[in-house]
């Protein structure tokens, strides 16, 4: 993560130096504290590799209309390469109308249902960042992926779905596991990449996973005394995995990173470079 990023930082100074720098705007309506966190992360990360960076907070009763205005607003201003609405948003704000209002060449969550269908067919505008950390994060280890047994665990839109085809794309035989797979364990113990992307905290555990597999944890829960963990049960299963990402630590960073990466691509796209 931190050598991608500073190869960001590099090719962020080009684009700037040509009058284009590169600029994000995050939009995060309510106060949802995790949200705030994230939020926080993303703009912070912005500003460490030298980006314009703009937070826009919203009280939770913005209506739908005029958060669909401010996107139309920022879709048009030049000095803006990416657009990211913070997800949950609140229930009166159809998530699916806000996140089709941003132009595929700023969605750089890679939401958008015209990079969604780019990416089905092997040619996306901007891969979904999470996803994307997970590939450059079995990329630095230098993981064989063609011919690899692949299981996800969660068919998400944001997470699971992107992360089937990308593992597909990269020549892994791949599982989707969802809430109403029979047996799970004989799944998830036939991998020899896990993704684990479900929200439940630690519902994966150590006799769950193949000995020596890689193990990638996209959760991140708060346990009732505070702590984070993830999807697995990490201190079991770090024994069995022959590689594994921690939670905190693991997978948040690397996605972060994905998200600077794909607006570096947006602003170098709109230089023409």
């Amino acid at each position: 993560s931190k050598k991608l990023r500073t190869e960001i930082a590099a090719r962020g100074a080009i684009v700037t130096a040509k009058d284009r720098r590169p600029g994000l705007a995050v939009i995060v309506v309510g106060d949802n504290p995790a949200s705030q966190v994230y939020v926080r992360n993303k703009v912070k990360a912005c500003e460490d590799v030298g980006f314009h960076s703009v937070l826009e907070r919203y009280s939770v009763d913005l209506g739908e209309e005029e958060l669909l205005a401010r996107i139309a607003t920022l879709n048009a201003d030049p000095a803006i390469h990416g657009i990211l609405v913070q997800l949950p948003l609140p229930e009166h704000i159809a998530s699916e109308r806000v996140l089709e209002a941003i132009a595929p060449e700023k969605d750089v969550d890679g939401f958008h249902v015209a990079n969604a269908g780019a990416l089905m067919v092997g040619q996306p505008e901007f891969k979904p960042c999470t996803p994307y950390g997970c590939m450059k994060i079995l990329e630095s280890i230098d993981y064989p992926i063609r011919g690899a047994r692949a299981v996800i665990v969660g068919a998400s839109n944001i997470v699971g779905k992107p992360m089937a085809m990308l593992l597909l794309q990269a020549g892994a035989t791949v599982t989707i596991c969802n809430s109403k797979t029979r047996d799970l364990a004989h799944h998830t113990k036939d991998a020899d990449i896990l993704v684990v992307a479900t929200g439940k905290p630690k519902m994966i555990t150590g006799d769950m996973v193949k000995h020596g597999a890689v193990v990638i944890d996209v959760g991140i829960n708060r346990l009732p005394d505070g702590k984070l963990c993830g999807d697995v049960d990490f201190d079991a299963a770090q024994y069995v995995a022959g590689w594994i990402t921690p939670v905190p630590g693991g997978v948040g960073p690397m996605t972060i990173t994905m998200l600077l990466m794909n607006t570096l691509e947006a602003a170098e796209k709109a230089a023409k470079l």
